[in-house]
């Protein structure tokens, strides 16, 4: 009987567990929380947070320079299957959001952290590896800016604030 018993405690356990992971998981597989604007960071329940300089995404565009109201392609390159994750432009000088996405791949949809559309998150728990999108520069002059993406490999596992080179602004004074 006390074998029984343990056993029905241990199922109980272990329901009651996976149902709280299952929920806390479907919280977040529709994009990233308004609290992850300032730090970039998943808002996940004992995620473990991996150097930025040991993860597989790269974070690029084709362009080094930029003028005011200029579209930005940003490419991000994976080796490795990823659920979700949170794209921004800042400014170099203040680290400010700044700018607005104009294009944005399937499985993904715009956030407003400063202004509308300047943030990029998962919209499913779809696999991803390879996304493009276009950013559009303010028509007032910002200052270089830099790209950032936190990566969210699986519930657990997380790269955050995965930065691209600089883009500079042309004809700064």
């Amino acid at each position: 009987m006390e074998d029984g018993r343990r056993a029905h405690v241990a199922i109980v356990g272990w329901a009651c567990t996976t149902l709280c992971l299952v929920s806390c998981a479907a919280a977040f597989s529709h994009g990233a929380s308004l609290s992850a604007c300032t730090d970039m960071m998943p808002q996940h329940l004992r995620a473990e947070l991996h150097s930025p300089s040991n993860n597989y995404v790269t974070l690029h565009t084709n362009m080094s320079f930029y003028s005011p109201g200029d579209k930005v392609p940003v490419i991000v390159r994976s080796t490795r299957d990823f659920m979700g994750f949170l794209l921004q432009a800042r400014k170099v000088s203040n680290d400010e959001i700044s700018g607005t996405f104009i294009f944005i791949p399937p499985g993904s949809k715009l956030m407003t952290c400063s202004e509308g559309g300047d943030t990029v998150t998962h919209s499913d728990k779809s696999l991803k590896r390879n996304l493009s999108f276009v950013w559009k520069a303010p028509d007032q002059p910002i200052g270089d800016i830099k790209f950032f993406i936190s990566i969210v490999q699986s519930y657990f596992v997380y790269w955050a604030k995965i930065e691209s080179a600089i883009v500079a602004q042309q004809g700064k004074n």
